[in-house]
């Protein structure tokens, strides 16, 4: 297996560090566990806000990219929007932003997402065709969650990681928070880049990626928030991404693919698809999980290609405008 030249977990590690060390800026608390791992909450019973949702980002991306806020253009609307941007697309985004890893913890499901992933190899196959494995003796992991993890959560990530529970870092922020939306928002470029992956293009073959996308309203109802995290992505995302690929009809043939819009139940706001779905993620069509605009510049041979749309109309009646 091939050793990249960066470890995602250090460099979060020290990110990680800087929210402890300013919990007041960052409107973050943070707590031991009963085993010796921090928490720090950036939502729950802590404020959280922007600046705490942009540095989870940037920890989830395993320190390899960068995220900050920008205002774009949507239509008629100036939205706020999470701009992403990082030289380390497939390790950053896949290897360790990608929420690829869940504990059922009795009736709660822990979603973990960040770093840890690369220690635990959750899961397994993507890593092996990633060819990157994380070394390191602490252990970052973020995750979405309105309650703080319990010791059984810890110990799961601890054992998996195989690092003492001291030097475990847990992050967590639930969705429907300033923080949280942010986080999840910042998912822009990997969630294109998860759709790219199941259309044929091998993640590595991606150079450098950046995307846009708005912030949704926040809203205290979980089932809304989600939905409105859903709709930014879908019907709002915009990514580029810089490859270096021979076969230029292949790759247009991939790229045709990978919009929301190639969806067969696009068009509507996530809410309405989410409850005629009968709130069962399983029954709503996979293809509407990808960015609303896609573009490839292929350094090969110096084009750039496009997929997709952004859909104004849709998008602001999610937004509440």
């Amino acid at each position: 297996m091939t050793t990249k030249p960066i470890s995602v977990n250090k460099l979060a590690w020290k990110l990680a560090e800087n929210l402890i060390s300013n919990q007041e800026y960052y409107g973050v608390k943070v707590c031991k566990t009963t085993a010796g791992a921090t928490v720090i909450d950036a939502g729950i019973n802590a404020p959280g806000g922007y600046q705490a949702g942009l540095a989870l980002t940037e920890i989830c991306l395993g320190g390899a990219g960068q995220a900050k806020i920008e205002f774009k253009n949507y239509g008629d609307y100036e939205v706020p929007s999470v701009v992403i941007t990082t030289d380390f697309p497939a390790v950053a985004a896949l290897g360790s932003q990608f929420a690829g890893w869940r504990i059922k913890d009795g009736e709660n499901i822990a979603i973990c997402s960040g770093p840890a992933r690369a220690l635990a190899l959750k899961p397994k196959n993507l890593y092996a065709e990633l060819g990157f494995q994380d070394t390191s003796d602490k252990a970052v992991v973020v995750i979405e969650s309105n309650i703080m993890p319990s010791d059984f959560v810890v110990e799961k990530v601890a054992t998996g990681c195989n690092v003492k529970p001291e030097n475990l870092m847990m992050l967590v922020a639930p969705t429907a928070s300033v923080a949280g939306l942010v986080q999840v928002v910042g998912r822009i470029v990997e969630t294109g880049i998860h759709k790219l992956h199941n259309c044929g293009l091998d993640p590595n073959e991606i150079l450098y990626a950046s995307g846009y996308a708005p912030l949704p309203a926040l809203c205290e109802d979980f089932e809304v928030a989600m939905a409105r995290t859903n709709d930014v992505l879908l019907y709002g995302g915009v990514v580029h991404y810089i490859v270096d690929y021979k076969d230029e009809a292949k790759l247009e043939s991939i790229i045709s693919q990978a919009p929301s819009c190639a969806a067969s139940n696009y068009g509507k706001p996530f809410i309405e698809i989410f409850r005629e779905a009968d709130k069962d993620f399983y029954k709503i069509d996979t293809k509407l999980f990808a960015p609303a605009m896609i573009m490839i510049n292929n350094k090969h041979t110096g084009k750039t290609i496009k997929a997709g749309k952004l859909n104004p109309k849709v998008l602001a009646e999610s937004l509440g405008f």
